[in-house]
């Protein structure tokens, strides 16, 4: 590698660090993927998989607290099912599962796209799990796109907490969404999560970066 090459790969990582970082004039947002998933509630997770049952932590996610539990569950619809559907910790006060459009199609199900936690009027499921099974009159959402934002980054661009904005991301398959809530909370770490129907629909990889248009 010569010394020009290193020179220009020093520069395009600095570039990339400013953005993730949010140090530059435009308001630049690394994006997660998100895969069908459930949150149990401490009552469900005792019926599938035993009283007093605790979650097994797999893995950390960058949202703090937040983490993939080894276990899994199967999940039914009207008119299919998937196994293996991971569950993230800790448990909620409320069960939810959180599937794309397509996840949709699979299960019989109509999911309404919605902010997470905001589960009434939702579709009946059944969910299963090694010890037993429970059906739920509701709790299926295709989550609404979204950004976990620090309070630093929030007020340096001017963002407001519940406020829905537009956001571009570049590459071949170039798109800008609208209506991406905005959330923010000293506890979280700056990401933009979207499923995986959005991000196929635009080729978008987990760490892609996204840019926050305001105005």
């Amino acid at each position: 590698m010569t010394v020009d090459e290193r020179v220009i790969i020093k520069k395009v990582v600095e570039e990339v660090v400013k953005r993730i970082n949010g140090n530059g004039e435009e308001a630049y947002v690394p994006i997660g993927i998100s895969n069908r998933h459930i949150h149990l509630s401490q009552k469900d997770l005792e019926i599938l998989f035993g009283q007093g049952y605790k979650l097994t932590k797999m893995k950390d996610l960058k949202q703090p607290g937040q983490f993939a539990a080894k276990e899994t569950v199967k999940i039914i619809g009207p008119k299919g099912f998937f196994e293996g559907v991971r569950i993230l910790g800790p448990v909620r006060p409320e069960t939810q599962v959180e599937i794309s459009l397509s996840d949709g199609f699979k299960l019989g199900l109509s999911a309404p796209v919605r902010e997470s936690g905001k589960t009434e009027d939702t579709p009946s499921f059944i969910i299963e799990g090694p010890k037993g099974s429970v059906e739920k009159k509701q709790g299926v959402i295709a989550a609404l796109r979204h950004i976990h934002i620090p309070p630093t980054f929030a007020d340096k661009f001017r963002l407001k907490d519940k406020e829905l904005v537009n956001v571009e991301i570049d590459g071949i398959r170039k798109l800008v969404y609208h209506n991406v809530l905005i959330r923010v909370s000293d506890q979280f770490e700056l990401e933009m999560h979207l499923d995986m129907d959005e991000a196929n629909a635009g080729g978008i990889s987990n760490g892609d970066l996204a840019k926050i248009l305001k105005g």
